[in-house]
């Protein structure tokens, strides 16, 4: 029972380990994953991570309700918007996420998902924020990503009912880049994962943010912060190294500088 992370070269592995409660985390396992999404956003080796669970299940139950609903935080802990942050709840993480879902992703488990950036599941995945069939909504972004994500209709359809979709329907809306079997799932994310790790990973970052910010930015604000971004990066060793290498025609050998 326990949040894991493993680092396998630049790729970090983040594993959800409560399979007897289908992954479903409680206040430890929240705590747990806030400090590996720290750890993945701070350490220069890693490049990109990888979320699953564990088991074949569950990816995610999202939260224990029984767990929050019975020993509810101070009311005061509200205003503590800095703690406990986690990858879908205000903590900045540039370096590309990729969810590896090996099951059922359910609740706090899908607006983890709408949290990551490229994301794989088994055939035998669902995916469904019913948290109004239980007198609340899907926090954590729940309810801002998803509008975001899929046409309205179809995230009001599962905002409001609270009923769930196939992994072959979350293929079709593009909730998930590919569906594959199970002894594809990790190896099709750490693919995905390794090639990202290749390239220059300043420059992965910055598309990253510039990508995300453009949710929140006037376009003409948006071209601004490429250009200045764009600027700074011009100035960095990978950029010198990604025109060597080419003109060398070798692979190049980015360092983050």
């Amino acid at each position: 029972m326990s949040i894991d992370l493993a680092i396998d070269g630049a790729v970090a592995i983040v594993t959800i380990n409560r399979p007897e409660r289908r992954n479903a985390m409680d206040a430890e396992h929240y705590a747990g994953l806030s400090r590996a999404w720290i750890e993945v956003r701070d350490n220069p080796a890693i490049r990109t991570a990888i979320v699953t669970g564990a088991g074949d299940k569950a990816f995610s139950a999202g939260a224990d309700l029984k767990s929050f609903t019975a020993d509810a935080p101070p009311l005061a802990d509200t205003l503590l918007t800095q703690q406990g942050q986690l990858l879908n709840r205000g903590l900045e993480v540039w370096k590309p996420v990729i969810a590896a879902v090996n099951g059922a992703c359910l609740g706090g488990g899908t607006t983890l998902l709408l949290a990551t950036d490229i994301r794989i599941a088994v055939r035998h995945a669902t995916f469904s924020v019913s948290e109004v069939k239980r007198g609340l909504f899907p926090g954590n972004g729940g309810t801002q990503r998803l509008i975001q994500q899929l046409p309205h209709a179809i995230a009001m359809e599962l905002l409001l009912t609270g009923d769930g979709i196939d992994a072959a329907t979350a293929e079709r809306w593009g909730l998930v880049n590919r569906v594959v079997e199970p002894d594809e799932l990790m190896p099709t994310a750490l693919a995905y994962a390794r090639r990202i790790a290749e390239n220059a990973p300043l420059a992965v970052q910055a598309a990253k943010e510039l990508a995300l910010r453009s949710r929140d930015v006037d376009l003409a604000t948006g071209l601004r912060l490429e250009q200045l971004m764009l600027r700074l990066l011009q100035t960095s060793a990978d950029a010198r190294e990604g025109s060597d290498a080419f003109g060398e025609k070798r692979p190049p050998r980015f360092t983050g500088a």
